[in-house]
């Protein structure tokens, strides 16, 4: 995968160009008035969730890092959680220290390491997980859904010769992740999966941690913009962004049916409906440019309404604080064997 900044660079013009109309290069702050910098980095996912409609998310408890294992425990106990349940930085991305708890020894290695607020939830055992990015303009009733995408999970196929070290070896994603992969799966190294035994080598939807998208544009219809309306109106100030979630399967996620939502990614929400689809460099960039003039028009109209745009002095230490964090969850991710 491209590096970040080298994928946006040629549509940074388009970023310029905003900011000089706002006259703020942080146009998008008003854009989710209710999430901290428009929710586009750094935001508390608890902070997502409390305005989420109820029942629509996972049990979720917010653990610190001077919280004994002890106290933990109870809060485990009192929200009815049971093994295996899914622990993540409070104010994290990219999958970074994402992981499945399934035991209480993984739990305190966790608790050990992490080292910052973080949250921990029911592990939601539903076969399919998707991404919709969905728009709505403040005032209107109706969005639009702009991007809709099924997740498969980073996995290798056995043919019950070679081992998993060698089908990672061999997998043209896992073979970039060597050092990651032998730690986690050190267990397993030489054990050789069944013929046509799918082994997941990861289970966050995400990019950035392997898993590969599957566009399903052809599906956006009228039932599954109800669906989402639905969901964003009780949700009140979410406007720009993208809905993760877990569901049994398309039919039922516009049927609006056994859906779980596993997070809203605000104002730094990539349209990932732009990857591994086919779809040329020139293209992708239109999309992210039209995203991009959606999210500076909901913005002027927040704006409009009362909510500032972020100064550069704030939003520049606001920033500066977040790499620094995030830089220390990558250090620690690596640390953590599991």
């Amino acid at each position: 995968m491209w590096p970040f900044d080298l994928i946006y660079a040629p549509v940074s013009i388009v970023w310029l160009y905003y900011s000089i109309k706002a006259r703020s290069i942080y146009f998008f702050t008003p854009s989710n008035p209710t999430l901290i910098f428009g929710g586009f980095e750094a935001g508390g996912k608890m902070e997502m969730y409390r305005q989420l409609p109820d029942g629509s998310y996972p049990r979720t408890i917010l653990i610190t890092p001077t919280h004994s294992i002890d106290i933990i425990k109870e809060q485990i106990n009192a929200e009815g959680l049971n093994y295996p349940f899914v622990a993540k930085p409070d104010e994290g991305m990219q999958g970074v220290l994402f992981r499945v708890i399934g035991s209480e020894d993984e739990l305190i290695k966790y608790h050990s390491i992490v080292g910052v607020n973080y949250i921990i939830q029911t592990f939601i055992d539903l076969p399919m997980e998707f991404s919709v990015f969905y728009i709505r303009y403040p005032g209107e009733l109706k969005g639009k859904i702009t991007g809709f995408i099924l997740k498969d999970y980073l996995h290798i196929t056995g043919d019950g010769k070679k081992t998993l070290g060698q089908l990672i070896n061999e997998h043209p994603k896992a073979m970039h992740r060597l050092t990651e992969m032998k730690k986690k799966q050190a267990a397993n190294w030489q054990s050789i999966p069944k013929d046509g035994e799918n082994y997941y080598l990861s289970v966050a939807g995400n990019h950035n941690r392997g898993a590969k998208f599957i566009n399903l544009h052809k599906e956006i219809d009228q039932r599954l913009h109800d669906v989402f309306d639905r969901i964003n109106h009780e949700s009140k100030s979410f406007y720009y962004g993208r809905y993760d979630l877990k569901c049994t399967s398309i039919e039922d996620l516009k049927n609006d049916k056994n859906i779980m939502i596993i997070e809203f990614n605000g104002a730094g929400a990539e349209p990932n409906h732009i990857y591994d689809c086919g779809m040329s460099y020139g293209k992708a960039l239109k999309v992210i440019a039209a995203h991009w003039r959606d999210m500076y028009h909901i913005g002027k109209i927040n704006n409009k309404n009362g909510v500032p745009y972020w100064s550069f002095g704030k939003s520049y230490r606001f920033l500066q604080q977040f790499k620094k964090s995030f830089k220390e969850l990558q250090k620690r991710d690596l640390e953590l064997s599991f």
